[in-house]
C-alpha cells in the first residue's frame, strides 16, 4: 500500500466562457499567460514549491493543449515513479459515460486514483488563477486546529464580496456560516476554492452526496459537513491572486507583470514557476527597433515598437508596427507598418499589413457585450486578419478572415467575426 500524507486534486476542466474566443479550442488553464507560462503553471509550481509531489489534473473540457503542455510534468519534476503527475479526464463506464457535472462529482469520479494514495490528506485546487502559495503552510495551520477541512479565504473589498462565496469565522478562525454569493454579505472573507480535507471525512462526504445532481464543493459538500458537525477552518491568505476568469482581469494581470515593481514577480528566485519551455533561439530586437516596459519571449523577433505590452514566443513584429498595451500570444506574425491598441491577440494568428486594430470610439459588443468589453481587440487562436482593414474596439474575431469579411475595410466597435468551418 502506497502512503502519501496529502496529493493534490487540480480541477481544469474550465470552459472559461468569459474569455470568448480565447478559449474557443483550449481549456482555461492552458490559456498562455506572461509571455511564457500557461494559466496552470501556477498552481502545478505551488504544489512542487510546496512539497506536493503527487498530482491529479481532471480535465474536460477542449483538453488537448493542456495533456501536451503537461506531458509527464517532468518541467515540474513531477516525473516520479510514485506520485507525480496524472491527467484523469472523465472515463467511460459500462453501463454510461458520465461526464463531470460539478466540483465534487470529478473529485468522486477519481475515488479510485485517490484511495489507491490513501493520504492524510488531499488538497483541492482551481486551475485557473495566478498566485503563488505555499500549501505546506496552510496544511500545518490544518494540523494545528485539529480540522476537518481547512478553506483558503482572502479578503475582499466589501462592495465585491457579493461575487464569491464568503464564509464567517469566529475569533479562532472557526468557520461559523457559509453564504454562497449572498447579496447582503455579512463579512468580507471570501473562498478562494482551495480545500484541504482530512480524508475520511472527504471519502464520506463524496460517497454520501454522489447522487446529487451537479455535486459541488461550495453548494454541497462544505454545507453537508458543516451540517454534520465537521470542524471547518478559515486560512487566510494576503498574498496576490487573481482570478483571470474574464478578458479584463486577463489583460490586467498580464499588464502587472511589467509595472516597475510588479505586484506580482516572476523573478523571485525561491520561488520559481516552472513551464514547458521549448528550446529555441533567443528573442532579436533589430537595431532600429524600439522596446519599452515589455516581456519578450525567446525566439519572438521585433523590428517595429513594442509599448507596455507582453510578446509571447516566436513572435514575429515586422518593421513600422506600434504595438502598445497588449498580449500577444506565440508564434504570432504582425505584417509591416500595422498599429495595435489595447489587443489580445491568441496563439498562430497572422495580422497583415497596414493594419489598424483598437481604433476610435468605444461601443458595447453587440454579441456578448459583458464578454467582449473593457476597450480590448480580442482575436482568436490561428485566425487571419488581411492587410488594410481598421479594427475598432470590444470587438473579436476568430478563424481565417479575408477582405471580404471587412466592409469598407473596417470592423467597428462592438462587431464580432467569426468565421467556423474554415479553420
Amino acid at each position: 500500500m502506497i502512503k502519501k500524507e496529502m496529493i493534490a486534486m487540480l480541477l481544469a476542466g474550465g470552459q472559461g466562457s468569459r474569455l470568448g474566443v480565447l478559449t474557443a479550442n483550449i481549456a482555461k488553464p492552458a490559456v498562455a499567460f506572461g509571455g511564457k507560462y500557461r494559466i496552470i503553471d501556477f498552481p502545478l509550481s505551488n504544489c512542487i514549491n510546496s512539497g506536493v509531489d503527487t498530482v491529479g489534473v481532471l480535465t474536460q473540457y477542449q483538453p488537448l493543449a493542456l495533456n501536451t503542455h503537461i506531458g509527464i510534468g517532468i518541467p515540474w519534476d513531477l516525473d516520479r515513479n510514485v506520485g507525480g503527475v496524472s491527467i484523469l479526464p472523465p472515463y467511460e463506464k459500462s453501463t454510461n459515460s458520465e461526464w463531470y457535472t460539478g466540483t465534487a462529482n470529478a473529485i468522486y469520479q477519481n475515488l479510485r486514483f485517490m484511495e489507491y494514495y490513501n493520504p492524510d490528506y488531499v488538497l483541492i485546487l482551481g486551475g485557473d488563477h495566478i498566485y503563488k502559495m505555499d500549501y505546506e503552510v496552510m496544511l500545518d495551520f490544518h494540523k494545528a486546529n485539529k480540522a476537518d477541512i481547512t478553506l483558503a479565504t482572502l479578503a475582499v473589498p466589501m462592495e465585491e464580496a457579493s461575487r464569491f462565496g464568503i464564509v464567517i469565522a469566529d475569533e479562532n478562525k472557526q468557520i461559523q456560516e457559509f453564504e454562497e454569493k449572498p447579496e447582503h454579505p455579512r463579512s468580507n472573507l471570501a473562498s478562494m476554492g482551495i480545500y484541504i480535507f482530512s480524508w475520511p471525512v472527504l471519502r464520506d462526504a463524496l460517497i454520501k452526496l454522489k447522487d446529487q445532481p451537479s455535486c459541488d464543493f461550495g453548494k454541497h459538500i462544505i454545507p453537508y459537513c458543516h451540517e454534520k458537525g465537521s470542524r471547518i477552518f478559515a486560512y487566510e491568505f494576503n498574498g496576490y491572486w487573481k482570478d483571470v476568469g474574464t478578458l479584463g482581469a486577463y489583460w490586467e494581470a498580464n499588464m502587472e507583470l511589467i509595472d516597475l515593481i510588479p505586484v506580482f514577480n516572476l523573478y523571485e528566485e525561491f520561488w520559481k514557476i516552472f513551464t514547458k519551455s521549448e528550446k529555441i533561439p533567443p528573442q532579436y530586437v533589430a537595431a532600429d527597433a524600439i522596446v519599452d516596459k515589455a516581456i519578450i519571449g525567446e525566439a519572438s523577433e521585433i523590428y517595429g515598437e513594442v509599448h507596455n505590452s507582453v510578446i509571447g514566443a516566436g513572435v514575429i513584429i515586422k518593421p513600422g508596427v506600434v504595438v502598445r498595451d497588449s498580449i500577444i500570444m506565440n508564434s504570432v506574425e504582425i505584417g509591416e507598418n500595422t498599429t495595435i491598441d489595447k489587443a489580445i491577440i491568441a496563439e498562430n494568428t497572422k495580422i497583415g499589413a497596414n493594419c489598424k486594430l483598437g481604433v476610435g470610439e468605444e461601443a458595447p459588443n453587440k454579441v456578448k457585450p459583458s464578454v467582449y468589453a473593457f476597450g480590448l481587440v480580442t482575436i482568436g487562436e490561428d485566425s487571419v486578419v488581411p492587410d488594410g482593414v481598421s479594427i475598432g474596439k470590444n470587438t473579436a474575431i476568430s478563424g481565417e478572415t479575408e477582405a471580404s469579411d471587412y466592409p469598407d475595410n473596417e470592423l467597428k466597435a462592438g462587431e464580432t467575426l467569426i468565421k467556423v468551418g474554415d479553420r
